[in-house]
């Protein structure tokens, strides 16, 4: 199925892109970047879409579904020469087919600004007779040196009730719902406020399409959560947009090797497994592993197997709510502020 739809995508891609001019709403879309003295990474996409709108109170089911889609359906512009500017550093990067970018910079650590350092992606030279100077911010988390450690969480089904076991139900969820009307886990918001403690930074590393990052930052803003890069994957694709949980909870471990870090998760898909991998490559760098039961039959054994081959001496926390996280965070050490 996914290869037709790849199929699909570039049959209707290369269509579009023989269309003659200069793109009508070309938009350069960075998304939250992170880094430090070990380098900065910066990713995003550029589209001929019109920005999303934004969600309102009261607004009916039809405009969170039409808001939705159109992010989906997204006319992306492969080939665009870009240059990516973050404090005194800069790289030029190229888009690839499905326009998405990616650049890895050295500033020098005096440059850099905790906890937000704001750069610029910008047009680089000429596209499609595209005229004119285009840019765009991009925030880039830095960690204060005096930060105690760092949290990685999922995000569906560990901060925000998707149902990603239910499929109908989850589609439901992502393609009806808003920034507004999402519930998140009760809890969850003031145990990762906590956890962070204005100075230790939150990565929120999902499988979810990037096509909802404009959705989940306005999610966690509006929920209260702390703010930090949102990494997540083309589904379709197979370039710069597309890499493993794996890949991308390492590329932050290397980015920030002064910090140690607490995992959270949940039970409903592979965050145990991949939790146990990463902790068995860096034991040292691991503080707790959380994972929330969501599981439709937590019979199934699956979690349980990961639990009792557990031969690390790193915290392994199967969890019915927030407040069992909490508790046992609260006897680590881990909140200084518990609520």
């Amino acid at each position: 199925m996914s290869r037709w739809l790849v199929a699909l995508e570039r049959a209707w891609d290369a269509a579009r892109l023989r269309r003659p001019g200069a793109p009508v709403d070309f938009r350069i879309e960075p998304y939250v970047g992170h880094g430090g003295p070990q380098g900065v990474v910066v990713r995003g996409r550029v589209v001929d879409d019109p920005p999303p709108t934004e969600a309102e109170e009261g607004e009916g089911v039809g405009a969170a579904v039409l808001r939705t889609v159109s992010q989906f359906f997204t006319d992306e512009l492969p080939g665009v020469p870009l240059r990516v500017t973050v404090a005194d550093a800069v790289s030029e990067v190229v888009t690839d087919q499905e326009g998405y970018f990616f650049a890895r910079l050295e500033p020098s650590a005096e440059a850099l600004r905790s906890p937000w350092t704001v750069g610029e992606v910008e047009l680089a030279g000429p596209y499609r007779t595209l005229t004119g100077i285009h840019t765009a911010p991009v925030e880039v988390r830095v960690p204060a040196p005096d930060a105690r450690f760092g949290v990685i969480s999922d995000i569906d089904d560990t901060i925000l009730e998707t149902g990603v076991q239910r499929i109908g139900h989850m589609v439901r969820q992502t393609f009806t719902g808003s920034a507004l009307t999402r519930t998140p886990f009760p809890g969850a918001a003031e145990l990762y406020r906590d956890l962070a403690a204005e100075t230790n930074p939150v990565f929120y590393v999902s499988s979810s399409p990037w096509n909802l990052h404009s959705f989940l930052i306005a999610f966690l803003r509006h929920r209260g959560f702390p703010l930090g890069p949102v990494l997540l994957r083309d589904l379709l694709g197979t370039g710069s947009g597309r890499e493993p949980k794996h890949v991308r909870i390492n590329e932050i471990l290397e980015l920030h090797p002064e910090l140690r870090f607490v995992l959270i998760g949940d039970s409903g898909e592979e965050d145990p497994q991949i939790y146990a991998d990463i902790v068995r490559t860096h034991p040292d760098r691991i503080l707790a592993v959380y994972i929330r039961e969501v599981r439709l039959d937590p019979g199934d054994g699956r979690v349980e197997k990961i639990a009792d081959a557990w031969d690390v001496d790193v915290p392994f926390v199967l969890a019915a709510d927030s407040d069992v996280v909490r508790r046992h965070a609260e006897q680590l050490g881990l909140l200084t502020s518990p609520t």
